[in-house]
């Protein structure tokens, strides 16, 4: 009798322990394929994106390097280079996107890269923009005896100089505070993020201190220009639709920089994203990633192209002459194959 009330119990045991074990795995299997249909979801939506971004891209590049005028313009000159640097800053920030959501780890010597050209890009575009805003304020100002550095042969100096500026400022936060111990060849495996490459507070309060100074000093000269440019415009009576131009320009330059600045509202946006709903912290992640990083910079470069008119015209010349370029050689090989 004891013997089986043992058995018995033994086997109830068995079937709670084996009930709850499949209960746990099946609880697993569904929170990894839940995961999996995340990630899925958030590489069908930035994959797409960044490719329609990259076509329009390629479009007014294309268009850019065909017509002189925009050659020997310092307008445009400085346009494209912004438009090269946002798509380099796009294109690194999907690929750490990509490796991120994968979690796959990579080489320290190859992340270092990948960190630094996002780095850089990220900060010349505040850089970019006031250099526009100074040579639509120089372009007004002194239309007749325009400094040689701002000519369309003497511009790509200031390029340059602004590439050089933007790459020293994670060149010195690399170099400061302490490394980690781990960390201690290029051939450690690591997941490519900044907070896993430089955990030193340091570092995180040198990399916050520069990006706040450095919009700080655009956003004050891109006021301080369309303030300058609007009190031209009330006092000019020639020219005014020139002026007038010039001052939508800079009002846009404005709102790009605003657009980059969305950037610095993720923590805010974290508090009230954890405060008003149970997301998961890689959702948060995505979210502000999304909407304040990739977003404003999608905009950004085809917004100022899509509403300069030369550039506009040229776009829709492209996009119409495109199809009948096609439907041309269509014809043209199809006379090759029957010929009358």
């Amino acid at each position: 009798m004891y013997v089986d009330i043992q058995f018995v119990c033994f086997n109830t045991f068995a079937l709670l322990y084996r009930s709850n074990m499949q209960k746990a795995t099946n609880a697993s299997i569904n929170a990894t394929s839940n995961k999996s249909l995340s990630v899925i979801i958030k590489v069908c939506v930035v994959v797409p994106l960044f490719c329609i971004f990259f076509f329009c891209i390629v479009v007014m590049l294309h268009i850019f390097a065909s017509h002189r005028q925009f050659l020997e313009t310092s307008r445009y000159i400085l346009f494209a280079s912004m438009i090269i640097n946002d798509t380099l800053q796009v294109m690194f920030s999907v690929l750490l996107f990509l490796l991120d959501v994968a979690q796959v780890k990579v080489a320290l010597g190859l992340c270092f890269p990948l960190l630094f050209i996002s780095t850089a890009t990220f900060r010349n575009t505040p850089f970019i923009l006031a250099t526009m805003s100074l040579e639509r304020y120089v372009a007004i100002f002194y239309p007749l005896q325009r400094p040689a550095a701002w000519c369309s042969d003497r511009i790509w100096i200031i390029i340059l100089v602004l590439w050089l500026l933007s790459c020293m400022f994670p060149m010195t936060e690399y170099s400061i505070g302490q490394r980690d111990p781990a960390l201690n060849t290029f051939f450690t495996p690591v997941f490519c993020r900044i907070a896993s490459v430089n955990p030193s507070p340091i570092q995180a309060l040198f990399r916050t201190a520069v990006n706040v100074l450095c919009f700080a000093v655009v956003a004050v000269i891109i006021i301080l220009t369309y303030v300058r440019i609007l009190l031209e415009t009330w006092k000019m009576r020639q020219d005014k639709v020139s002026v007038s131009k010039a001052t939508h320009t800079v009002l846009l330059h404005g709102f790009q920089l605003l657009l980059c600045m969305l950037a610095f509202t993720m923590p805010i946006t974290e508090v009230l994203i954890v405060l008003r709903a149970d997301w998961p912290p890689e959702h948060i992640a995505f979210f502000n990633y999304f909407c304040f990083i990739l977003i404003p910079r999608f905009l950004s470069p085809l917004i100022y192209g899509f509403r300069d008119q030369s550039f506009k015209s040229y776009i829709g010349k492209s996009f119409i002459c495109y199809p009948n370029k096609v439907e041309s050689s269509v014809r043209g090989q199809m006379k090759d194959l029957f010929p009358s």
